[in-house]
């Protein structure tokens, strides 16, 4: 009789086919090595002191020896005075990002994109490009030289024309329009590269037979343009309605001042206000942890609407 051959256990083939693997693609694993120590080393190895946020913080104890004190520090937050007008703002502040922010790097992409010079298209897209790379004390620095009273470009122009000086930077109506003009300027821009990487990748022939059949730019944009990218505008839609607590500290805090800060405090600003200025360490981490679990929560519901709409989403 002829003795039975014996088979390698799937087990024992799996795992030769993944040292094969990592053997082969040893280089690219390696280059993923700096990320996987970024996000373990200062996103998630911190996250053990959200449990400062149930017990009352004292740091000459530590945290493992400051006392359980549940959900008191959310109970205060809830119930705290200022805390309904904070959320408001920053709830308001979101709102015009999503209406106003949010469809600009779109139009900037669809007129990028017929644009037929590539040295004009080069230009136009550093112009745009460019103030992403400047820190908002730059842009806030460059807002307040042009906006003050004081010789600002923008009163002096208005002077000029015979109406009286604007005080943008102190009157309240008008910080939010102020901070969505800057927003937009310095973002929208960099905001563009994503769309025009998905509108590179659209079949050119779908342009051509559009031509042929008489379909002028609009309807080339309407029909092809759009639809060929909606799912990249969905997925960041969806990681857009995230942030929806997440404005930004810096920016808000360098508009922020005693005169605008009942539309200007937003979560951001208060955590810092709470937690570093007045050391209420543990009620501003409650603070940090209800805006995360907030924006997990939207970007789960936006996935689903996504799904339902018939998208990908994006898990």
């Amino acid at each position: 009789m002829q003795q039975a051959i014996a088979r390698p256990e799937p087990a024992l083939r799996s795992e030769s086919r993944l040292s094969r693997r990592l053997v082969r693609n040893k280089w690219l694993y390696l280059m993923i090595v700096p990320g996987l120590l970024y996000f373990a080393i200062f996103k998630y190895i911190p996250m053990y002191g959200l449990i400062i946020a149930f017990k009352d913080y004292k740091p000459f104890a530590g945290i493992n020896g400051s006392e359980w004190v549940g959900f008191k520090h959310f109970h205060r937050l809830f119930f705290e005075s200022d805390f309904g007008s904070i959320l408001g703002n920053t709830l308001i502040l979101f709102g015009l990002n999503l209406v106003f922010f949010f469809p600009i790097p779109i139009i900037l992409s669809l007129m990028l994109n017929e644009l037929r010079g590539s040295f004009f298209k080069r230009l136009f897209q550093t112009l745009i490009y460019l103030p992403h790379f400047m820190s908002w004390v730059i842009i806030v620095s460059i807002g307040y030289v042009m906006l003050t009273m004081d010789g600002g470009i923008i009163n002096e122009f208005i002077a000029s024309l015979g109406f009286d000086k604007i005080n943008f930077l102190l009157s309240p109506e008008w910080f939010r329009p102020t901070y969505i003009v800057q927003v937009i300027w310095r973002e929208a821009g960099w905001g563009t590269i994503i769309y025009l990487a998905a509108i590179a990748a659209i079949d050119p022939q779908l342009y051509e037979a559009a031509r042929m059949d008489g379909a002028g730019r609009l309807r080339q944009i309407w029909h092809i343009t759009l639809p060929a990218i909606r799912s990249v505008i969905i997925v960041l839609l969806i990681l857009k309605i995230g942030d929806v607590l997440e404005l930004g500290f810096e920016h808000v805090y360098l508009l922020l001042n005693s005169m605008n800060r009942d539309v200007a405090e937003i979560i951001d600003t208060y955590v810092y206000t709470a937690g570093l200025r007045q050391g209420q360490f543990s009620y501003s981490t409650a603070v940090g942890f209800f805006k995360s679990i907030i924006g997990l929560v939207m970007v789960m519901l936006a996935n689903r609407l996504a799904k339902k709409m018939g998208e990908e989403g994006v898990y």
